[in-house]
């Protein structure tokens, strides 16, 4: 992972996301959608430094998807001190995930 995205477990999911902004990858392996959006993560979290990148692995964190509801990936979910502010489900291209993040 790069230096300004942030690969977490699921028993750190909760401390990790407790405060601040944060935009959580849910993401797999096998997911090719998953694997052209990372590049995309790692551009813009470069330039919005005020957002947390996060990415976690739903094949590993089964229960925190499952609490979340997350049902399909790659989903992004923008975070503000825990509470859920919004997601975006599918590929998204850089401008459109700067204006999306705008909403924290």
């Amino acid at each position: 992972m790069s230096e300004f995205i942030k690969e977490i477990l699921e028993d750190d999911f909760d401390k990790e996301t407790r405060q601040g902004t944060m935009l959580i990858d849910f993401f797999a392996d096998w997911c090719g959608p998953c694997r052209q959006l990372t590049p995309i993560l790692e551009e813009v979290a470069k330039e919005v430094k005020e957002v947390n990148f996060i990415k976690i692995n739903i094949d590993a964190a089964q229960t925190v998807a499952a609490r979340l509801e997350i049902t399909s990936i790659p989903t992004l979910v923008l975070l503000k001190d825990g509470k859920e502010v919004d997601r975006v489900v599918g590929l998204i291209e850089a401008d459109d995930l700067k204006t999306f993040l705008a909403k924290a």
